[in-house]
């Protein structure tokens, strides 16, 4: 069977997937274009195949902070595998790809009816939301340019590329901090020869550095996607991934 290029959708089995099938369309995924917005109906969503989804806390004041990711591990749409129709945030492309999109009913009815595919949704939801909580104790414990190392590793690994079409304007609001502090962690990252920045994009050119330069943040996310899903930063999928154990039933 072909895969589909998106990792979440590759652990399927050829039965459960051949139903996904005829359901699926290809979109490409433009920077900056809105997915999903605050306090809209979620009709469809996403599997990435390349590029990377951000999910953005929108402030009153304008403010925006970056809550969470999706690439070609996952989906965008976390919040329908657990009977949500409305989203909390909105959700932007950061890094241009594609993604497969698929209308949010034939997934519930879908995951109603395979157990399979339930699972493998369950066990994302859990890998996404674990991520998340890492994320807000590494924002709160670890300097900036740990971070930054970290989001770039964790960009890299979502997008499948080493160059990343990033200006430190667009890091700086994902991050939730001010311009002049990416600034300084960026050439920090870049004297080490780690990355190159020039021109709104930067280039990871010493990857076993970076993550030597990252928080454990990094290798704690990495484990976790690979204890629930079976894959970590760029190993192919696990297609022998258990997921029989018993799983909740899904509302819709």
């Amino acid at each position: 069977m072909q895969p589909t290029g998106n990792r979440l959708l590759d652990l399927l089995s050829p039965e459960a997937l051949d139903r996904l099938r005829p359901h699926l369309s290809a979109e490409m995924l433009p920077l900056s274009r809105t997915l999903q917005e605050r306090g809209k109906p979620v009709e469809d969503v996403f599997f990435p195949t390349s590029g990377m989804i951000s999910i953005v806390a929108m402030m009153r004041d304008g403010a925006a902070v970056e809550v969470g990711v999706a690439g070609r591990e996952g989906m965008l749409g976390v919040q329908t595998v657990l009977g949500d129709d409305v989203s909390l945030n909105e959700a932007m492309v950061q890094i241009p790809g594609s993604a497969l999109r698929l209308p949010t009913e034939v997934l519930r009815r879908e995951a109603q009816t395979s157990a399979q595919l339930r699972g493998v949704l369950l066990r994302y939801v859990q890998a996404y939301l674990n991520s998340a909580t890492q994320s807000a104790a590494c924002n709160r414990a670890h300097l900036l340019e740990q971070r930054l190392a970290r989001w770039l590793l964790t960009a890299r690994d979502r997008a499948g590329a080493d160059r990343l079409p990033l200006t430190h304007e667009f890091i700086a609001m994902m991050l939730g901090v001010r311009r002049a502090g990416v600034t300084v962690a960026a050439q920090s990252l870049q004297s080490a020869g780690l990355i190159h920045y020039a021109h709104g994009r930067i280039t990871i050119a010493d990857r076993e550095g970076l993550e030597t330069a990252a928080c454990e943040c990094y290798e704690v996310t990495k484990r976790e996607y690979a204890r629930l899903l079976g894959f970590m930063g760029d190993e192919s999928p696990a297609k022998a991934l258990d997921v029989r154990a018993p799983t909740p039933h899904l509302t819709g």
